[in-house]
Protein backbone atom coordinates (compact mmCIF):
# COMPACT_ATOMS: atom_id res chain seq x y z
CA UNK A 1 0.00 0.00 0.00
CA UNK A 2 2.70 2.34 1.07
CA UNK A 3 4.40 2.33 -2.30
CA UNK A 4 1.54 3.64 -4.19
CA UNK A 5 1.24 6.61 -1.77
CA UNK A 6 2.13 10.18 -2.93
CA UNK A 7 4.43 11.86 0.25
CA UNK A 8 3.18 15.42 -0.71
CA UNK A 9 -0.51 14.27 -0.09
CA UNK A 10 -0.08 12.96 3.17
CA UNK A 11 -0.28 15.68 6.66
CA UNK A 12 1.88 14.49 9.39
CA UNK A 13 0.10 15.35 13.18
CA UNK A 14 0.97 14.68 16.35
CA UNK A 15 -1.52 16.48 19.67
CA UNK A 16 -0.15 17.20 22.84
CA UNK A 17 -3.03 17.16 25.88
CA UNK A 18 -3.04 18.02 29.36
CA UNK A 19 -5.51 17.66 31.87
CA UNK A 20 -8.70 20.53 32.08
CA UNK A 21 -7.29 22.01 35.75
CA UNK A 22 -4.20 22.04 37.20
CA UNK A 23 -5.24 19.36 39.52
CA UNK A 24 -8.33 17.59 40.92
CA UNK A 25 -8.91 20.20 43.31
CA UNK A 26 -9.64 23.04 40.58
CA UNK A 27 -12.50 20.83 39.79
CA UNK A 28 -16.40 21.41 40.06
CA UNK A 29 -18.01 18.62 42.62
CA UNK A 30 -19.40 17.45 39.43
CA UNK A 31 -16.46 17.29 37.27
CA UNK A 32 -14.84 15.55 40.31
CA UNK A 33 -17.10 12.81 40.73
CA UNK A 34 -17.65 12.11 37.14
CA UNK A 35 -13.79 11.72 37.58
CA UNK A 36 -13.92 9.43 40.27
CA UNK A 37 -16.38 7.12 38.54
CA UNK A 38 -13.83 7.08 35.98
CA UNK A 39 -10.97 5.62 38.22
CA UNK A 40 -13.26 3.61 40.45
CA UNK A 41 -12.63 5.77 43.06
CA UNK A 42 -16.00 5.94 44.16
CA UNK A 43 -16.58 2.35 44.90
CA UNK A 44 -12.76 1.47 45.77
CA UNK A 45 -11.90 3.79 48.75
CA UNK A 46 -8.29 2.73 48.17
CA UNK A 47 -8.23 4.63 44.81
CA UNK A 48 -6.44 8.22 44.87
CA UNK A 49 -8.59 9.83 42.53
CA UNK A 50 -6.92 12.96 42.95
CA UNK A 51 -3.60 11.22 42.74
CA UNK A 52 -4.40 9.60 38.99
CA UNK A 53 -6.12 12.99 38.02
CA UNK A 54 -2.37 13.44 36.04
CA UNK A 55 -3.80 10.81 33.92
CA UNK A 56 -6.83 13.13 32.78
CA UNK A 57 -5.16 14.16 29.56
CA UNK A 58 -5.81 10.75 27.87
CA UNK A 59 -9.37 11.29 27.93
CA UNK A 60 -10.81 13.58 25.48
CA UNK A 61 -13.52 13.93 28.00
CA UNK A 62 -11.06 15.06 30.65
CA UNK A 63 -8.62 16.64 28.93
CA UNK A 64 -7.98 19.18 26.54
CA UNK A 65 -5.70 19.81 22.91
CA UNK A 66 -2.62 22.76 23.92
CA UNK A 67 -0.50 21.83 20.60
CA UNK A 68 -1.05 20.04 17.27
CA UNK A 69 2.07 19.21 15.36
CA UNK A 70 2.05 19.38 11.30
CA UNK A 71 4.67 17.83 9.18
CA UNK A 72 4.07 18.19 5.31
CA UNK A 73 6.60 16.84 2.56
CA UNK A 74 7.46 18.44 -0.07
CA UNK A 75 9.78 18.28 -3.30
CA UNK A 76 10.68 14.68 -4.87
CA UNK A 77 13.50 12.62 -4.65
CA UNK A 78 16.78 14.51 -3.79
CA UNK A 79 14.97 17.41 -2.92
CA UNK A 80 12.68 16.09 -0.52
CA UNK A 81 11.44 18.17 2.49
CA UNK A 82 9.61 18.24 5.54
CA UNK A 83 8.37 21.25 6.82
CA UNK A 84 7.45 21.19 10.29
CA UNK A 85 5.08 23.60 12.74
CA UNK A 86 2.88 23.46 15.24
CA UNK A 87 -0.24 25.51 16.40
CA UNK A 88 -0.40 25.81 19.90
CA UNK A 89 -1.85 28.01 22.63
CA UNK A 90 -3.93 28.15 25.90
CA UNK A 91 -7.20 28.51 23.68
CA UNK A 92 -8.24 24.96 22.35
CA UNK A 93 -11.35 25.97 20.41
CA UNK A 94 -8.74 28.06 18.72
CA UNK A 95 -6.43 25.14 17.96
CA UNK A 96 -9.13 23.52 16.54
CA UNK A 97 -10.64 25.96 14.31
CA UNK A 98 -7.13 27.14 13.24
CA UNK A 99 -6.52 23.53 12.37
CA UNK A 100 -10.36 22.82 10.90
CA UNK A 101 -9.32 25.58 8.55
CA UNK A 102 -6.01 24.15 7.42
CA UNK A 103 -7.69 20.65 6.87
CA UNK A 104 -10.57 22.34 4.76
CA UNK A 105 -8.18 24.27 2.36
CA UNK A 106 -5.57 22.28 1.90
CA UNK A 107 -6.45 19.14 2.91
CA UNK A 108 -9.93 18.31 1.45
CA UNK A 109 -8.99 15.88 -1.53
CA UNK A 110 -9.90 11.95 -1.91
CA UNK A 111 -6.09 11.29 -1.91
CA UNK A 112 -5.13 13.18 1.04
CA UNK A 113 -4.32 11.30 4.29
CA UNK A 114 -3.16 11.67 7.97
CA UNK A 115 -0.76 10.08 9.59
CA UNK A 116 0.31 9.58 13.11
CA UNK A 117 1.62 7.45 15.38
CA UNK A 118 -0.99 5.49 17.65
CA UNK A 119 -3.22 8.00 16.02
CA UNK A 120 -6.23 5.55 14.96
CA UNK A 121 -6.80 5.12 18.77
CA UNK A 122 -5.43 8.28 20.16
CA UNK A 123 -5.13 11.55 18.06
CA UNK A 124 -7.52 11.41 15.36
CA UNK A 125 -10.60 10.68 17.83
CA UNK A 126 -9.36 12.86 20.45
CA UNK A 127 -9.24 16.04 17.73
CA UNK A 128 -12.98 14.84 16.69
CA UNK A 129 -14.42 14.76 20.02
CA UNK A 130 -12.78 18.04 20.82
CA UNK A 131 -13.87 19.99 17.73
CA UNK A 132 -17.19 18.41 18.61
CA UNK A 133 -17.68 19.63 22.44
CA UNK A 134 -15.88 23.20 21.14
CA UNK A 135 -18.96 23.22 18.61
CA UNK A 136 -16.93 23.15 15.62
CA UNK A 137 -17.59 21.36 12.24
CA UNK A 138 -15.20 18.13 11.65
CA UNK A 139 -13.69 18.54 8.45
CA UNK A 140 -14.00 16.23 5.87
CA UNK A 141 -10.73 14.24 6.09
CA UNK A 142 -11.42 13.49 9.76
CA UNK A 143 -15.22 12.81 9.48
CA UNK A 144 -14.95 8.69 10.55
CA UNK A 145 -18.32 8.17 11.86
CA UNK A 146 -19.78 4.91 10.00
CA UNK A 147 -16.64 4.23 8.69
CA UNK A 148 -15.57 0.40 8.55
CA UNK A 149 -12.07 0.01 10.79
CA UNK A 150 -10.88 -0.88 6.89
CA UNK A 151 -12.11 1.99 5.15
CA UNK A 152 -10.13 4.83 7.04
CA UNK A 153 -7.25 5.60 4.73
CA UNK A 154 -5.26 7.22 7.45
CA UNK A 155 -1.81 6.07 8.35
CA UNK A 156 -0.81 5.01 11.67
CA UNK A 157 2.67 4.58 11.86
CA UNK A 158 1.94 2.16 15.16
CA UNK A 159 -0.66 0.10 13.36
CA UNK A 160 1.25 -0.44 10.36
CA UNK A 161 4.38 -1.95 12.85
CA UNK A 162 1.56 -4.33 14.37
CA UNK A 163 1.75 -6.44 11.34
CA UNK A 164 -1.96 -7.70 12.52
CA UNK A 165 -0.69 -8.62 15.94
CA UNK A 166 -3.59 -6.51 18.10
CA UNK A 167 -1.97 -7.33 21.43
CA UNK A 168 1.11 -5.22 20.22
CA UNK A 169 1.93 -2.03 21.73
CA UNK A 170 4.89 -0.27 20.42
CA UNK A 171 5.93 3.05 21.33
CA UNK A 172 7.33 6.11 19.17
CA UNK A 173 10.69 6.50 21.11
CA UNK A 174 11.28 2.36 20.71
CA UNK A 175 10.52 2.01 17.11
CA UNK A 176 12.87 5.46 16.54
CA UNK A 177 15.64 3.35 18.24
CA UNK A 178 15.27 0.51 16.11
CA UNK A 179 15.29 2.45 12.63
CA UNK A 180 18.25 3.83 14.67
CA UNK A 181 16.08 7.54 14.04
CA UNK A 182 17.39 10.25 16.78
CA UNK A 183 14.93 9.79 19.66
CA UNK A 184 12.04 12.92 20.08
CA UNK A 185 12.26 12.26 24.04
CA UNK A 186 16.11 14.01 24.72
CA UNK A 187 13.97 16.63 26.77
CA UNK A 188 10.65 15.51 27.90
CA UNK A 189 8.44 13.26 27.05
CA UNK A 190 4.13 12.60 27.52
CA UNK A 191 4.68 11.84 31.35
CA UNK A 192 6.12 15.63 31.31
CA UNK A 193 3.66 17.69 29.73
CA UNK A 194 1.40 18.34 32.44
CA UNK A 195 4.10 19.78 35.06
CA UNK A 196 6.03 21.28 32.11
CA UNK A 197 2.63 23.25 31.07
CA UNK A 198 0.38 23.75 34.32
CA UNK A 199 3.71 23.88 36.48
CA UNK A 200 6.27 25.03 34.25
CA UNK A 201 3.66 27.13 32.56
CA UNK A 202 6.40 26.23 29.47
CA UNK A 203 4.09 26.21 26.23
CA UNK A 204 6.87 26.64 23.83
CA UNK A 205 9.01 23.78 25.29
CA UNK A 206 6.09 21.82 24.83
CA UNK A 207 5.38 22.68 21.31
CA UNK A 208 9.76 21.66 20.26
CA UNK A 209 8.80 18.17 21.75
CA UNK A 210 5.41 17.95 19.88
CA UNK A 211 7.65 19.21 16.49
CA UNK A 212 10.09 16.60 17.69
CA UNK A 213 7.74 14.04 17.92
CA UNK A 214 6.30 15.24 14.16
CA UNK A 215 9.76 14.24 12.30
CA UNK A 216 10.36 11.19 14.23
CA UNK A 217 6.91 10.25 12.66
CA UNK A 218 8.00 11.49 9.60
CA UNK A 219 11.02 9.25 9.63
CA UNK A 220 9.82 6.59 10.58
CA UNK A 221 7.29 6.09 7.60
CA UNK A 222 9.90 7.31 5.22
CA UNK A 223 11.72 3.70 6.14
CA UNK A 224 8.45 1.90 5.84
CA UNK A 225 8.54 2.99 2.29
CA UNK A 226 12.52 1.60 2.48
CA UNK A 227 13.62 5.51 1.84
CA UNK A 228 16.32 6.68 4.10
CA UNK A 229 15.38 9.66 6.57
CA UNK A 230 15.73 13.07 5.90
CA UNK A 231 19.08 14.75 6.61
CA UNK A 232 19.39 17.79 8.95
CA UNK A 233 19.06 20.44 6.17
CA UNK A 234 16.38 18.89 4.34
CA UNK A 235 13.67 19.54 7.73
CA UNK A 236 12.73 22.71 7.92
CA UNK A 237 11.01 23.44 11.74
CA UNK A 238 9.15 26.81 11.82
Amino acid sequence: MLEKINLQDLLVIDIETVSQKPNFNYLDEEWQELWMRKTGALNKPEIDAAAMYERASIYSEFGKIIVIGLGIFSGHGDDLQLRVKAISGDDEAQILKDFAELLDSHFNKDDHRMVAHNGKEFDFPYICRRMLINGIKIPKILDLSGKKPWDVQHIDTMELWKFGDYKNFTSLNVLAKCFNIPSPKDDIDGSLVGHTYWQLNDLERISAYCKKDIVTTAQILLKFKLMEPLTNDKIIIT
